[in-house]
């Protein structure tokens, strides 16, 4: 199926728009109130603690299809980029607490018209989670969500603990009969995966040059072994980055970004970030290595 070209007709602002985007602001405001006390220093409201930074070369590929080569993706050729792992809350929490992992990808000495208030600037940024949609369809719901987080932040450690583990066991019994919950995975119910062989995806979509599309960043390398690798962090609150860092170190890793177009705006919807794009009607296709 071709894809769907974007207009500004398949966006529908809700008339509280405004409203919802400054509950959002409001409610990281009070997550980052509340760290930057307990530290004394500012950390970042959602996905604080870092695992590990990684440089690389993104490397745009050459002889893409046009509605492929949008954008960055418009000119073959390599850029320096930089990854950072971290974990979803805004608080420094042991890595015993089961959370969603994500990935932010920076990349650099990127040319091209910008986005009003970023015209000096030559960077583009990716930010990826470890589940290919996200807990809530809207920016309503997701504020009734946060709202639970920004309460729940700074509460006791040893609390988030238990209910990580209390989760995890309903996820697990959901799994077993062929279901899971993004809710609870991203209240503490996730399963440990090693971030490294894990595969990240934008989970909402967003204008890719004359069309819509999604992100997907999956490993190719040997660290793809790691995807069903469990991270035992009992006793270690920095697990992960100690793990993530050992197995950096020692190999190194090939990452794909990919592409998924929106081929049908009816069963692909633009703003229900909750529903996962079926990817045998429209598959990920790799505009970029890592």
């Amino acid at each position: 199926m071709a894809p769907v070209r974007y207009t500004p007709s398949v966006e529908q602002p809700q008339p509280d728009e405004a409203e919802t985007i400054a509950g959002l602001e409001e409610q990281f405001g009070k997550i980052l109130d509340t760290t930057s006390q307990d530290y004394g220093h500012a950390v970042r409201s959602v996905h604080a603690k870092g695992h590990g930074l990684a440089r690389g070369t993104l490397t745009v590929a050459s002889g893409l299809p046009d509605e492929l080569a949008q954008g960055l993706f418009a000119t073959p050729g390599e850029h320096e980029a930089i990854l950072r792992f971290s974990t979803n809350a805004g608080d420094l929490l042991d890595d015993s607490v089961r959370l969603p992992r994500g990935v932010a990808l920076k990349v650099l000495g990127v040319e091209g018209e910008r986005l009003p208030g970023s015209e000096s600037d030559t960077t583009q940024d990716f930010v990826l989670v470890n589940a290919p949609a996200f807990s809530a369809p809207d920016a309503k719901k997701f504020l009734a969500n946060l709202k639970l987080l920004a309460v729940t932040t700074d509460k006791a450690e040893g609390g988030k603990k238990l209910l990580s583990g209390v989760l995890r066991t309903v996820e697990s019994a959901l799994e077993a009969v062929g279901a899971e919950s993004a809710t609870l995975s991203t209240l503490g119910g996730a399963k440990p995966f090693h971030p490294l062989g894990a595969t990240y995806y934008s989970q909402t979509p967003f204008r890719y040059g004359a069309y819509i599309a999604k992100f997907q960043l999956v490993p190719v390398s040997a660290i793809k072994g790691f995807a069903d690798e469990t991270i035992n962090a009992s006793g270690r609150p920095d697990a992960i980055r100690e793990a993530m860092n050992a197995l950096l170190l020692e190999q190194g890793g090939t990452w794909e970004l990919r592409v998924q177009l929106c081929t049908d705006i009816d069963t692909m919807p633009i703003e229900d970030a909750s529903v996962e794009w079926d990817e045998a009607a429209s598959p990920y296709r790799t505009v970029a290595t890592l």
